[in-house]
């Protein structure tokens, strides 16, 4: 259910700062029409951490309306550093009909390997859903280490990870000490194709907010060992990926979503819009590609 390209989606929202429920509806709509293997809701690409509890179970109930008329699986953003309210977010998820869950690891707080162990732990056993964990230790502050990671693996609905660590040997070591089954999936778009020849099975990609229809070629060339079409399509589209990390996650994708008409450019405190300077790369990196209209400045 969860290989192949699913799309981290970013959260819209309206000038005045709330939820614009008809852009997401949109949102959702053209990722199925590109034939996205699933999308994933309210993670930290969605801007999670300042979306009210009421917000959050929103999106998702809008995004499994819209997925459910196509069959596209959801995988719901449930992550936090309270496992009480992780829970809690991934019981009335499940509720609402989503797919499977992706936690992101505890941050700030900084547990211990026996402490993200217990607390995986306690979210399978709270849920049926399937779980892939989410490995961001540049953002958290922690690494789910390869043994954890083996640990959490035995576990039935705890069916993959989400490894966004920059670190190929980690995900080499990951993939060698888990069962088949297990998931596997690239954090980082640039890298899905390394990741992907060692035995991975997919990316859940931010450039697929943009790209849809091409992200999914892309892992489905890996998929079938393709790799020469798969690198074609990295190497046209590397220079957008590069852009969509010109800042921190997600100000440059929605940047880039509004230059092409998508949303409108809103964002949520403290995250806020590119630099002037950035934003004039991602512009570039879009027309590149043909995504928008290059703008002639009249002589």
């Amino acid at each position: 259910m969860f290989t192949g390209c699913g799309t981290a989606l970013v959260t819209p929202f309206r000038p005045d700062f709330s939820l614009d429920e008809e852009a997401l509806r949109r949102l959702v709509q053209r990722q199925a029409a590109a034939g996205i293997n699933f999308v994933v809701p309210v993670g930290t690409t969605g801007e999670s951490p300042t979306l009210s509890a009421a917000e959050q179970r929103r999106v998702v109930e809008i995004a499994v309306e819209e997925a459910r008329k196509t069959k596209t699986p959801v995988l719901a953003g449930a992550g936090g550093n309270n496992t009480t309210h992780v829970i809690e977010m991934a019981r009335a998820f499940q509720e609402l009909g989503a797919d499977g869950i992706l936690s992101v690891a505890p941050y700030y707080n900084k547990p211990t390997q026996e402490g993200l162990y217990q607390h995986y732990k306690a979210l399978a056993a709270a849920v049926s859903l399937p779980i892939i964990l989410y490995n961001i230790p540049g953002r958290t502050g922690v690494n789910i280490e390869t043994p954890t990671v083996a640990r959490l693996a035995e576990i039935d609905n705890i069916v993959g990870v989400k490894e966004a660590s920059g670190n190929i040997s980690q995900m080499a070591a990951v993939l060698a000490a888990v069962p088949p089954r297990f998931l596997v999936l690239s954090g980082d778009d640039a890298i899905t194709i390394a990741l992907m020849a060692l035995g991975g099975k997919g990316v859940i990609s931010v450039v697929a907010n943009e790209i849809p229809a091409e992200m999914t070629r892309l892992t489905q060339f890996c998929l079938d060992g393709d790799f020469t079409a798969a690198r074609e399509i990295h190497n046209r589209y590397f220079s957008l990926i590069e852009a969509n990390f010109l800042e921190t996650n997600p100000g440059p994708a929605k940047a880039a979503m509004a230059l092409m008409g998508l949303l409108e450019p809103v964002f949520r405190l403290p995250m806020v819009a590119p630099k002037p300077e950035n934003l004039a790369k991602i512009r570039a990196a879009l027309e590149a590609v043909g995504l928008i209209q290059k703008v002639y400045a009249a002589r």
